[in-house]
């Protein structure tokens, strides 16, 4: 119940009513969709309009006919499966870097921490470009171009955290005790870590759904004709003048994520604070 409080703010239960929402979507997409998103109907259908033959697409049609509003919610399945497993491989990496900087410190701390400065000291957004460049776009090297990027921030966040509970009475007491480096590391460390992780957790996913995004607008997103929304922002934006609906409702759902995202981050954060001071 002291988990469902944090959601009393306003802004945080609308986080948490964004996300979910798109989750549902994304979960359900083949039973909320109302056409294929790879079938092509009449092209450039403004929004709330027929073609004729009975068929009503409510947020309009694509340049080759395909239907806005199924490859919104198909894409949603897209965004959030790749965001999701790319933030949890980028956080399995940096977890367990952050642990060995942290707790055996010295020389492996140096190291690692050169590591993730030099990774840090690039453009985000760069990075991403010159490695999907060099690997091809795909699902797979997106995956790999979030964690190269993230798992520097999160491995920082991790370092910290170890030092700070590393010094703590029942981690020295298992070290006195004889218990091994990796069972005090998982066993004494890491759980008592999650509250910022799991903030960072919800932050890093809308960033990385934002680089999706940006990517697929640059045509190095997911290859088509894979609904992605950044592929449909880059698809309709010669033509978004005359029809500004192609690229205004993947806009928004990418902003209404992050938005919610951003929202529910803030609302574990104030109950992980609470439970602190508590």
């Amino acid at each position: 119940m002291s988990f469902l409080h944090s959601f009393k703010h306003p802004l945080a239960l609308l986080g948490l009513l964004l996300v979910g929402g798109w989750v549902l979507l994304a979960l359900f997409a083949p039973w909320l969709a109302p056409h294929d998103p790879l079938e092509s109907f009449t092209p450039l259908l403004t929004p709330m309009t027929d073609d004729g033959n009975g068929l009503s697409f409510l947020l309009g049609t694509d340049m080759i006919g395909r239907d806005i509003l199924s490859r919104l919610i198909w894409g949603t399945r897209t965004v959030l499966l790749w965001s999701v497993l790319a933030t949890l491989t980028a956080f399995a990496v940096g977890i367990a870097m952050g642990l060995c900087a942290g707790y055996f410190s010295g020389r492996v701390d140096a190291l690692l921490s050169y590591v993730a400065d030099t990774v840090l000291s690039f453009p985000v957004l760069v990075l991403y470009i010159v490695i999907i460049i060099a690997l091809g776009a795909s699902a797979l090297n997106i995956l790999i171009a979030v964690t190269f990027t993230s798992a520097p921030a999160i491995f920082r966040i991790m370092r910290a955290l170890t030092i700070d509970i590393r010094s703590r009475d029942y981690v020295l007491s298992a070290i006195t005790q004889g218990e091994g480096s990796l069972r005090i590391m998982l066993v004494e460390i890491l759980p008592n870590c999650g509250g910022p992780l799991i903030v960072d957790f919800c932050l890093r996913i809308g960033y990385t759904a934002i680089m999706i995004g940006a990517l697929g607008f640059l045509g190095l997103g997911l290859p088509p004709p894979t609904p992605d929304w950044g592929g449909m922002i880059n698809e309709g934006r010669s033509m978004a003048v005359a029809f500004p609906h192609l690229v205004i409702f993947p806009c928004i759902a990418i902003s209404t994520l992050m938005l919610g995202l951003s929202l529910l981050a803030d609302g574990l954060d104030e109950h992980a604070q609470k439970g602190t001071r508590s």
